[in-house]
């Protein structure tokens, strides 16, 4: 091997990560002939009993297609990504890759679980990772606002899903999918029915931008253009679409269900198209035809019939190859120009010629014109519209919106590629197979689709269509269906969509001038209710928590007397105090004790003397447990008690030995007269619980099983360690990062030696090291933060 050939070694071997993705997608190609047959892939391993969850997997024809579509597309990602990022630092390229492989898995996950519960672990995940690429470049402010805003709202959006399905498996006993199919009749029934589909319509709603939520979309674009081709084009987004899917079929008898999506799809698609034609920049314009685009789909899925299923299947596959393949010829020429604005590109298909054949072959398919997949999607969408008799609405929108799509598609690849620029552009980068891989073979995908419909629909669409729609979809598609009624439409949308893209100046500064759009911005309403909901929460973390500890301590006590006294009254409780048994001295002396050092505890002003009183007060509470058969417990009291002595011992060497009164003598007088009263209460709360027979349910229990299940004949010792070990481990770390804290406060250090002695001209020796770590601290801070943390 020559000297070139081991210098290009390395380059090659960047791209092995696409090895991933591919694997998968030659592993799912080996199931498309038994899929299609109707013969889907099941399996299913327990992961918590307890809860009847289970990571069950089945892959049906929809599933199929999904998943075909993640590991298809995110092997182009991938290729791409490094591509893109070849001149990054190589731990840049290998974090954003490792996010795409794994936002990936999470993905497949999420189509191909059976188990509602499984499901929404890896929604959630795609929710994460999202937010970890659209913040990649997390040193741009619009990058981390982007980031925050997608997870605030497809967070929201998760918990509303997740509430839905626990509605669902209270209500059904089961979170399986296949199985709340077969029992759709009785979860109809169920009095949780419209809350649990509510809830998760929310949650589909805010994973594939429906409006009221379609604001996020466009401000994704912040993220790296790989992302923005896998997550916000071609896969993430349409999860929402896939979950809307697969519960229609289940409640394809509930009437609102349908004209509930039906009316969204419709409200989303002209918002969608009138920001699409107010944008500037190159990824919001696609960004906000995407949005436009799931509006397309859920209309679809919320009309009714096998054609309304299989238009819905063509247009989602169509969909994702020509929007991802646009969105890497607009990543590829923003990284050649370092230009993001539509309005000022131009000319650079002589720079990028390679790059914009793959626009214009996937334009083509974005405004529907044949022989691509766009154009039989449109038919397809025209057909179903059409068979829903006596309403017109949807297909007046459609025909209106599709033609924006159409001026769309030519706006997007005239003016970066052939349109002539306002000024010379400087090409920073050029064309790469890396950067070609994707656009090309997407834009070539779509025309075989087109081509080659046939074969297509058989293996893939009428497989993907027939697991939804619950019985074989047997229609033939076909480039030409002769002179039809959807062809008319067709005509109609493109020549619409010619004359919006030539007066397309024109329209956006008309739209761009209208100041109730900006009013009614949803994106700004975002703003405002975020901006409010921090308002409310400064206010209160002033009003709630402003350092005072009194204030905290009355408040919550004063709580506990009025609730205690409320329900007391409430439920016409009394309190009965027995006044039997016999006087154990050695008891009532430690309590006498503790009752003593906790009085001069609280009225001494020496610091010193109100030490000795809290001790007396703890080690006579261990003695306490020692005398009652608890000597576990009686240790730790002790442990707890020394340990705390000694850090109170080191924080009293700083500080005065006499603390200066802090209280009025007014809220010295509340603070008696709360103290007396809870206490007065919790007495007789002790003793009437002390009144009342024992019950010994608890304790048998344990006696009983501590041995046969715990193996341990020591009972307090296995409810410690078995029964309530997270408790315990819980106490463990509080008084573990207790002292650690404590520790790094009180700890000496060094001052830092003056300049011109010989420690000094060490140090200066030294300075640079010294300089890549902490820098060295003030010798004084030590001291103020003991102060402080003793007030």
């Amino acid at each position: 091997m020559n000297h070139h050939s081991l210098r290009q070694l390395p380059a090659v071997t960047r791209y092995l990560p696409a090895l991933i993705p591919l694997a998968l997608f030659i592993l799912l190609l080996q199931h498309v002939p038994g899929v299609s047959a109707g013969q889907p892939v099941t399996s299913s391993w327990s992961w918590v009993p307890a809860l009847g969850v289970s990571l069950a997997w089945r892959l049906d024809g929809f599933s199929l297609m999904f998943s075909l579509l993640i590991t298809g597309i995110g092997t182009l990602v991938t290729v791409y990504a490094i591509a893109y990022f070849a001149d990054a630092p190589s731990r840049t390229r290998i974090r954003f890759v490792s996010l795409i492989l794994l936002f990936m898995m999470s993905m497949l996950g999420t189509v191909l679980s059976d188990n509602l519960m499984a499901m929404f672990v890896f929604w959630e995940a795609t929710s994460l990772l999202s937010f970890l690429l659209i913040g990649f470049e997390s040193h741009k402010a619009s990058a981390r606002k982007a980031a925050w805003q997608s997870l605030l709202v497809t967070g929201s959006g998760g918990l509303a899903l997740f509430a839905g399905i626990v509605l669902i498996g209270q209500s059904m006993g089961t979170f399986a999918l296949s199985e709340l199919a077969a029992r759709a009749p009785e979860w109809i029934d169920t009095s949780t029915f419209t809350a649990s589909v509510v809830l998760i319509m929310v949650g589909a709603f805010t994973k594939s931008a429906q409006f009221p939520f379609h604001f996020w979309l466009p401000q994704a674009m912040a993220a790296p253009t790989p992302a923005s081709a896998y997550l916000h084009s071609a896969t993430m987004v349409k999860l929402g679409v896939y979950l809307l899917a697969r519960v229609d079929p289940i409640v394809s008898d509930v009437a609102w269900f349908g004209q509930t999506l039906l009316a969204v799809g419709m409200l989303t698609m002209l918002i969608a198209a009138i920001h699409a034609v107010r944008a500037t920049g190159y990824k919001a314009v696609l960004a906000h035809s995407t949005v436009g685009s799931l509006g397309i789909l859920v209309m679809l899925i919320g009309l009714s019939g096998p054609a309304a299923t299989l238009a819905m299947c063509a247009f989602l596959l169509a969909h994702a190859l020509y929007k991802a393949a646009l969105f890497f010829c607009a990543g590829t020429a923003i990284h050649a120009t370092h230009i993001s604005e539509l309005r000022r590109l131009g000319g650079l298909a002589r720079a990028l010629p390679w790059t914009a054949t793959a626009a214009v072959v996937a334009s083509l398919s974005m405004a529907g014109l044949p022989p691509m997949a766009g154009f039989i999607a449109k038919e397809l969408l025209f057909e179903a519209q059409l068979d829903q008799t006596g309403n017109v609405l949807p297909v007046v929108v459609a025909v209106l919106v599709n033609g924006v799509m159409v001026a769309i598609a030519a706006v997007v690849v005239w003016r970066p590629f052939f349109a002539r620029p306002a000024q010379a552009l400087p090409i920073r980068h050029g064309e790469t197979p890396g950067l070609l891989a994707g656009p090309i073979t997407l834009a070539t995908c779509g025309a075989v689709v087109g081509l080659w419909p046939g074969g297509i629909g058989q293996y893939v669409l009428a497989p993907a269509a027939s697991a939804l729609f619950g019985a074989p979809i047997t229609q033939r598609l076909e480039l030409w269906h002769g002179f039809t009624p959807m062809l008319g439409l067709s005509a109609i949308v493109v020549s619409l969509g010619g004359v919006l893209a030539w007066r397309w100046d024109t329209l956006h500064h008309r739209l761009t001038g209208m100041t109730a759009l900006n009013r009614v911005d949803a994106n700004q309403v975002y703003q405002s209710v975020v901006n409010s909901v921090l308002s409310v929460a400064r206010r209160s973390t002033a009003g709630l928590q402003n350092g005072d500890h009194r204030r905290y301590v009355l408040v919550t006590a004063l709580t506990l007397i009025a609730v205690t006294v409320w329900t007391l009254w409430r439920t016409g409780g009394a309190l009965e105090v027995s006044s039997q048994g016999t006087l154990l001295w050695l008891p009532a002396t430690l309590l006498l004790l503790g009752v003593i050092g906790a009085v001069v505890a609280a009225r001494t002003q020496g610091l010193l003397l109100a030490l000795v009183g809290v001790g007396v007060v703890g080690y006579g509470s261990a003695l306490f447990f020692l005398l009652h058969g608890a000597p576990d417990l009686a240790l730790t009291q002790f442990a707890v008690e020394t340990l705390v002595l000694i850090v109170l011992m080191a924080v009293m060497v700083r500080l005065p030995n006499r603390a200066a009164p802090t209280r009025a003598p007014r809220e010295r007088r509340v603070d008696a007269l709360v103290a007396a009263a809870f206490g007065i209460l919790v007495f007789i709360a002790l003793g009437s619980m002390l009144a009342q027979p024992f019950d010994s349910r608890l304790s048998d229990f344990f006696g009983l099983s501590s041995l046969a299940e715990a193996h341990g004949r020591n009972v307090v010792n296995v409810i410690i360690v078995d029964y309530r070990a997270f408790d315990t481990m819980g106490e463990i770390a509080v008084v573990a990062f207790a002292t650690l804290g404590i520790w790094s406060l009180l700890r000496r250090r060094r001052p830092r030696p003056k300049a011109g002695t010989p420690s000094g001209r060490m140090a200066d020796a030294t300075s640079t090291s010294r300089s890549r770590t902490a820098p060295e601290p003030d010798p004084r801070r030590p001291a103020s933060a003991s102060q402080e943390a003793a007030r």
